[in-house]
């Protein structure tokens, strides 16, 4: 699927469509690293949704419909979700290289890009792991109230 994925930047226009995405994928995150309940749809929990407009995004797009999409701040991906039916098809890997490559070219510092993923979610552990992302510490949160245990990955300047 990946080799007919166009990526391009976020529009305004497609806010409902990837907060969709958003609340299909959260679910399937929050399995196995946290309580079912810590799940808010995105519109409901005003934090989130403030942070997820001021980020940078960019959507993946097959044809007409957005089937994923990044989100990226100062050298950090901060969101990264995928339509459930199209995962594992290359989606999520396309997005993170296209975001790791602007994030290169606009960073003339050379800073290591970071990823906050929670314990359990081996399918954004494995992308990242093979992206060259390290595992650099791993510490106890909550999430809406609900504790969990995160871990921080760091993609390191000379392996990017």
């Amino acid at each position: 699927m990946a080799d007919h994925i166009l990526i391009r930047d976020y529009t305004e226009a497609d806010e409902a469509e990837v907060i969709s995405i958003h609340d299909l994928a959260r679910p399937i995150e929050l399995k196995g690293s946290c309580d079912s309940r810590a799940f808010v749809p995105l519109r409901q929990d005003p934090g989130d949704l403030q942070e997820f407009r001021s980020c940078r995004k960019l959507v993946a797009q097959d044809g007409k419909q957005i089937v994923g999409f990044i989100g990226m701040g100062d050298n950090e991906i901060g969101w990264l979700y995928v339509r459930p039916d199209v995962s594992r098809q290359g989606v999520g890997r396309s997005l993170l290289n296209h975001a790791l490559g602007m994030i290169r070219q606009e960073d003339d510092t050379a800073r290591a890009t970071s990823v906050f993923v929670l314990e359990a979610n081996e399918p954004a552990i494995a992308l990242y792991r093979s992206a060259g992302f390290e595992l650099v510490e791993t510490f106890n949160s909550k999430n809406n109230g609900y504790p969990c245990v995160v871990l921080k990955w760091i993609l390191s300047p000379t392996r990017s």
